[in-house]
């Protein structure tokens, strides 16, 4: 069984005093899409400072992430419709971010390539991300899995995101995204073609 993360572990248990409270897991999934939401709005200003807030708002919704599910698991009332909610949720805020720092960077030198960057990165994402719920779906959550090191996922790069904005470096995470973006979600859709290849025939 592979060991929870640390920032799962916190959320275990920040949330366990919930466990029998009126909470429901779906408010904690509200209160991480609103938090993402608030995000992607605030890196579409376009100015430093806000960047800086949008990045800090994006890591609170990163980690919020994991709360709805633990108190799913710890209350027992895991359901199909929150865990949907959940991964549209996902889908939502990472689209949006990538579309709101495109946004935001109109007045940069890239001018409104930005935001052509941001949507073709956001796209990119959203295929990623439906990619990932039809292995899910079809394999089960173990193929979908990231790998985990010492606690740490290699999703967990993203809590380094307000590094990347106190330092203004939205615009080479642009076009980083721009070009890698679109060859994982190529990476990925071969990944999953092979995996259904790969299965037994009924």
């Amino acid at each position: 069984m592979t060991k929870k993360s640390w920032d799962a572990q916190l959320a275990y248990w920040l949330v366990k005093p919930l466990k029998d409270s009126w909470i429901h897991p779906n408010h904690l999934t509200t209160v991480r899409l609103v938090t993402g939401l608030l995000a992607t709005a605030a890196l579409a200003i376009g100015s430093l400072t806000w960047a800086n807030i949008g990045a800090w708002l994006f890591v609170l919704s990163n980690f919020l992430d994991h709360t709805d599910g633990e108190l799913a698991r710890l209350s027992e009332k895991s359901s199909k419709w929150g865990h949907q909610y959940d991964l549209a949720s996902d889908a939502i805020i990472h689209v949006l971010l990538f579309v709101g720092i495109g946004y935001g960077l109109m007045n940069s030198e890239l001018g409104w390539w930005a935001l052509l960057m941001g949507i073709i990165s956001g796209v990119s994402v959203a295929y990623i991300f439906h990619l990932r719920n039809e292995m899910e779906q079809q394999l089960g959550k173990d193929e979908t899995r990231q790998p985990n090191f010492a606690g740490f996922d290699i999703e967990d790069i993203l809590y380094l995101f307000p590094v990347v904005t106190l330092f203004n470096g939205l615009v080479p995470l642009l076009i980083a995204a721009t070009i890698g973006a679109p060859i994982f979600a190529v990476f990925s859709f071969w990944q999953y073609r092979s995996l259904l290849q790969s299965e037994p025939q009924q």
